[in-house]
């Protein structure tokens, strides 16, 4: 297995080069990287979770002569990155005014800070309102129309499962719609990142398995809408990322201070953040963001991608074949939906072995009559509309009502049979 953790370390390097600090023991460079960024910085952090984490980042900080505007970390965000969130940052932006914003945490933090600091250069200009800038190379045209510019993002992440630290993306979550959407932009991809894998070990059991399933699903979407000119380093990082998961998530859930399994679901979540930098995610996150109020993220796209699998079949069979040997399986002469199929069974199979759900109906809160008419009218919404075209097998609003319906009706179920192919 090593091998794979070398070739994790030979990928992201050759896309990172040295702009990037990570690996083990690398939080105490967190001075030196901020620092080359901004010396008044406003530092959001979740302290309860993670203290100790922030307390190393914090006398780094002191250390280098950077001064915390606040006096200490604000409060981050919860889990899903609530508007709300983003508002609250936007306004301590506004009142300390830093030169410089640190996010210290999980996705949800870290896409709160791209958030708001959008709306702290933009809010005045175009919009206070976050929804304005959701969609694909929003925030990048008002920055063009009317000459701000935002300021610089550092982040710190301490979770293995999103990548945000790594991406262009920001998810943000209307609480009362019960809906996530998102903002896709270069624009918002922080300055400077450092992910100290050890910093991972607080996290409990069940969210290391939703982190691992997260990364899973950006390696495994990306590689399925891969096109000829990025299919060979798409296949590489999706099958370095499945070995080092599926090798590793065990250990690192039964025994959360496995270091080497730490080290493993870190490299596989840097890799999907390098994944979903070259192409998009689809199905699986798309349907994800109708479930933020009964599941997590990550264990929505676990949960969803073998059943989009099957949908997908035709157009990845190329895809479907090198992916039954990333799990270990002969596809032994299967072809069509027979292969997909049995994509799909190992795709479940290693889900169970880490004690996630398969089905929605495993979902302790999923409601079948609230679930599936949401999931349904997202796919339609304009602003996620990337999720549909990223398909392997593109939809638009028009195709959802046939073609989607049958795909949550199944994961509803655990039966495949109810998914019609385009």
């Amino acid at each position: 297995m090593d091998e794979f953790k070398n070739k994790a370390y030979e990928l992201l390097k050759e896309w990172k080069g040295t702009d990037y600090v990570f690996g083990v023991d690398c939080l105490d460079k967190a001075g030196q990287v901020i620092s080359s960024v901004g010396r008044k910085v406003l530092l959001v952090a979740n302290t309860r979770h993670m203290k100790d984490t922030v307390d190393e980042v914090l006398q780094s900080v002191s250390e280098s002569g950077i001064e915390v505007v606040t006096g200490g970390p604000v409060p981050g965000a919860r889990p899903n990155s609530p508007k709300d969130d983003v508002y609250r940052i936007t306004t301590y932006i506004l009142q300390f005014r830093p030169d410089c914003v640190v996010a210290v945490g999980g996705g949800s933090t870290i896409d709160v800070c791209k958030a708001a600091v959008v709306l702290s250069a933009l809010g005045s200009a175009v919009t206070p309102e976050v929804d304005h800038y959701f969609g694909t190379g929003i925030v990048s045209t008002c920055l063009a129309s009317t000459g701000r510019k935002m300021l610089p993002l550092v982040a710190i992440e301490t979770s293995a499962s999103s990548g945000s630290h790594l991406t262009k993306y920001a998810n943000v979550t209307d609480v009362i719609e019960g809906q996530k959407k998102i903002i896709v932009d270069q624009a918002v991809v922080p300055v400077r990142q450092i992910f100290d894998y050890k910093a991972t070990c607080s996290m409990p059991a069940s969210v290391t398995m939703d982190g691992a399933l997260d990364a899973l699903s950006h390696t495994i979407e990306v590689f399925w809408g891969a096109k000829e000119e990025n299919y060979d380093i798409t296949r590489k990082i999706c099958e370095t990322a499945v070995a080092l998961v599926t090798g590793y998530a065990k250990r690192a859930v039964d025994n959360p201070d496995d270091i080497e399994a730490r080290e493993a679901l870190g490299l596989a979540t840097d890799l999907g953040g390098y994944a979903i930098m070259i192409g998009g995610t689809s199905g699986g996150h798309l349907t994800s963001f109708s479930l933020v109020d009964c599941t997590t993220h990550g264990t929505a796209c676990g949960l969803m991608n073998p059943y989009y699998a099957v949908f997908y079949s035709k157009a990845i069979q190329r895809q479907l074949k090198e992916m039954l040997s990333f799990f270990g399986k002969d596809d032994s002469g299967l072809s069509g939906r027979e292969l997909a199929v049995a994509v799909a069974t190992a795709m479940m199979d290693f889900s169970r072995s880490i004690g996630a759900p398969t089905k929605l109906t495993d979902i302790r809160g999923f409601d079948h009559d609230v679930h599936v008419p949401r999931a349904v009218k997202a796919a339609k919404d304009p602003s996620l509309k990337m999720k549909l075209q990223n398909m392997p097998v593109p939809m638009t609003a028009d195709d959802v009502d046939e073609y989607m319906t049958g795909i949550l009706e199944a994961a509803c179920t655990g039966d495949l049979s109810l998914i019609k192919e385009m």
